[in-house]
């Protein structure tokens, strides 16, 4: 837009921009304040809380796991590191049912700086179907919002540390720092000596996500009741209609895996109560993502390996 002013009898162009110039210079501060983030030390930061919350755990303080969880998922540092996270992986350019995607620094600065608990409520997720690696079926695939998105990575930074103390050592699926290769020496471990298990049984759990007990989440997980009902009761949109969810995890959301393994390890250890106690037999339990069993016969021994 040109305006023309007079200026000692002359005249002149001025050119007004329709965005004001108080708003040019707060983006271009946010963007260079996320530009300019030292994300070494956000990282020492949130792993020294991640570290405490750890020690606490195996000291079994848990009063004071609680107030650390709260001082991490009200950090500044975490929020930051929470805020980047949703927008580094792969879905970074899928949107949810509101369709924003965080592609600018100055997008993601105001996102970190708006994260918060008061008054959260969780935006029904975007349901799609992908196809399910060999087979004709499909999965179900839940987008959350890139905030909801950032919120359940902030969660997830606080109860991580506590799904890792206490998961079993026998896990692999979903787990940090542990893959395929991990579970492979584990099986190697427990079938390469004389007295091995021989008999090798596998269990799938049958949509593992969809079908875990919502009312279980809420009395065992360790994290604010709160977010986790909003995060687990959000609903789902697809074909422009609104469902409820009264069941499971969503297929997608970031806190999703560790809110599995927490079943998941209850339920191997109740599966290892029940197979002591019956059987007086030798029993080694592996749980893993998409792996598959083998049976070989000659033996009373046993081996079990879940998977999810």
């Amino acid at each position: 837009m040109v305006f023309y002013c007079v200026n000692e009898g002359k005249s002149m162009n001025v050119r007004n921009s329709i965005t004001p110039q108080g708003e040019k210079l707060t983006n271009m501060q946010l963007r260079n304040q996320w530009n300019n983030i030292d994300w070494i030390k956000v990282e020492k930061h949130v792993n020294r809380l991640q570290v405490r919350i750890t020690k606490a755990v195996k000291e079994g303080k848990w009063y004071l796991v609680k107030s650390l969880q709260y001082l991490l998922t009200h950090s500044y540092y975490a929020k930051l590191l929470a805020t980047r996270k949703p927008t580094q992986n792969k879905g970074k350019r899928t949107a949810g049912i509101d369709g924003e995607t965080w592609s600018s620094p100055e997008a993601k600065m105001k996102a970190a700086l708006k994260l918060t608990d008061k008054k959260y409520v969780a935006k029904p997720l975007k349901r799609v179907y992908i196809e399910k690696h060999g087979s004709t079926k499909k999965r179900p695939l839940g987008i959350p919002t890139m905030y909801d998105r950032a919120m359940q990575s902030l969660y997830a930074l606080a109860l991580e540390p506590i799904a890792e103390a206490t998961g079993d050592m026998r896990s692999f699926g979903f787990r940090k720092f542990r893959s395929t290769h991990d579970a492979c020496q584990q099986v190697f471990n427990c079938l390469c000596r004389e007295n091995s298990p021989k008999w090798v049984l596998e269990g799938d759990i049958k949509g593992c996500f969809d079908n875990i007990s919502h009312q279980w989440l809420i009395d065992n997980i360790p994290m604010d009741e709160s977010i986790l009902k909003q995060f687990l009761n959000a609903g789902y949109v697809f074909d422009r209609h609104l469902f409820q969810t009264e069941a499971g995890t969503p297929q997608g959301g970031i806190i999703s895996p560790i809110l599995a393994n927490h079943y998941v390890s209850y339920c191997t250890s109740s599966i290892l109560s029940v197979t002591f106690n019956t059987l007086d037999r030798q029993v080694g339990l592996l749980c893993f993502a998409h792996l598959m069993g083998r049976f070989s016969p000659g033996s009373s021994y046993s081996a079990i390996l879940l998977s999810l």
